[in-house]
């Protein structure tokens, strides 16, 4: 399902990423930890096209990147099975809960404005947040807004959700509840990749840790035996 093969990158002539390999079977979660700067959001970044990279290869739900550029029609091809979900909400102020999920099934997936919806509320149900679904984001508590977010990201049915350190800017109580949202998908058998600094939830929830460090691979292997 995910495969990254000698990845390396360079920014400004630093050396981000250096011969990074790893990889990640169907259903499994990957978690990415290590000291800020180490390279986990810039290896998260690449996975989706957002970054290009220097040198190596990444296969990501059958989808090929190369060093360089990657062509539109790739990229959309791409984000069609990998989901992302970010720090920052992201989400559209104007726009209701529902209508921040339902938008891409219907602008991308061609769906009717009810189906998207059904849709659309059938996710805030199963991140717990059915009842909120005709809320604007400015009335939604930040762990509310980031399970939004996931539920967003979700409606498109990726077969992979990346995720970069979705709780950082979350005081405990909704870091919480949004680390119960991830579990639940990890256990439901969404393959994920997550850069995250809690080892609470790597333990509670990855199947495969991988440590890095100044942008190499220290070390990497079951939950279990990294932390």
């Amino acid at each position: 399902m995910i495969t990254v093969s000698s990845l390396t990158k360079s920014r400004a002539h630093v050396r981000v990423l250096e011969e990074v390999s790893l990889a990640g079977a169907e259903g499994t979660v990957t978690a990415l930890v290590g000291p800020s700067g180490s390279g986990k959001s810039t290896l998260l970044r690449c996975l989706n096209g957002l970054e290009t990279f220097d040198a190596g290869s990444i296969t990501v739900a059958g989808h090929r990147l190369e060093p360089g550029p990657h062509s539109p029609g790739l990229l959309e091809r791409l984000r069609r099975d990998v989901g992302m979900v970010f720090q920052q909400f992201n989400l559209f102020a104007h726009l209701s809960a529902v209508d921040n999920v339902a938008l891409a099934p219907r602008v991308v997936l061609g769906m009717s404005v009810d189906e998207s919806r059904v849709r659309g509320l059938d996710l805030l149900d199963r991140v717990g947040l059915r009842s909120f679904a005709n809320a604007r984001p400015a009335t939604l508590s930040g762990g509310q807004q980031q399970r939004v977010a996931i539920a967003r990201a979700l409606a498109m049915r990726p077969r992979v959700m990346l995720f970069d350190e979705p709780t950082s800017a979350l005081d405990p109580a909704m870091t919480a509840e949004v680390m119960d949202v991830i579990v639940e998908l990890a256990q439901a058998g969404q393959t994920m990749v997550v850069v995250t600094h809690d080892h609470g939830f790597a333990r509670r929830a990855a199947t495969r840790v991988v440590e890095l460090e100044a942008g190499r691979i220290a070390r990497q292997g079951a939950a279990a035996d990294v932390l």
